[in-house]
Order: structure tokens, then C-alpha cells, then sequence
């Protein structure tokens, strides 16, 4: 990406999300930021050029169910998962399956 240390590289949150495989499109991701179903550090993020660093904590409100994720590294590009699955460490709890109700009402958020 860049000569920089890997702990001093920035990536917007809308490409590393992306570039995760943790959204299907970087437009889905600029949707959640823009939502508010994204949260960094603890924070809710609405614009989707905040910048995201190694160490940082990103808490993704999905349609399928919660993700906790801490920030491994940057990324170059959308590659296979193995690749993908590198940029991060998954913190997630194990959780039951949301309900068709639950993924509806996230659904139905994320549209107004």
C-alpha cells in the first residue's frame, strides 16, 4: 500500500470493509456507515470516510447478526477469503440465529 509501518497506514472504513468480505459491496458499506450500524472504538461512524487504523475495534450491526472485529492490517484489494480473513481478528461472541423478525426490523432500518 504505501512505506509507511503497518500501524501508521489509514484505510477508509467503506474499503475495508470491503476488502474484508465482511459486506458483499462497498456501496452496502457506505449504507451501514451511513445508518449508523457501524461503530469504531466504541463510536458510532456516519460518514464513510472515517479512517480505520491497525487496532482498532469495528462493531458491525449485520443483517445476519453482530461482528466485533479488530483491525489486523490495511488492505490492497477484494481477494479470496483466506486473503481477506488475514485483515482481521474475529472478537465476535457466539450468538443464536436472529429471527426472520430481527433481520427484517435491520433490514427495514437500513432503508430509511
Amino acid at each position: 500500500m504505501t512505506d509507511e509501518p503497518l500501524g501508521e497506514q489509514r484505510q477508509r472504513i467503506d474499503k475495508w470493509l470491503f476488502f474484508t468480505r465482511l459486506v458483499k459491496s462497498r456501496a452496502l458499506a457506505q449504507t451501514l456507515v451511513h445508518h449508523g450500524f457501524v461503530r469504531v472504538n466504541g463510536q458510532v461512524v456516519q460518514q464513510s470516510a472515517r479512517l480505520v487504523k491497525v487496532g482498532d475495534r469495528i462493531d458491525l450491526a449485520l443483517e445476519s447478526g453482530d461482528k466485533s472485529v479488530i483491525v489486523r492490517a490495511p488492505g490492497e484489494r477484494r481477494g479470496p477469503f483466506a486473503e481477506a480473513a488475514q485483515l482481521y481478528l474475529d472478537q465476535s461472541q457466539p450468538h443464536e440465529k436472529l429471527t426472520a423478525f430481527e433481520r427484517a426490523q435491520r433490514s427495514i432500518k437500513a432503508l430509511k
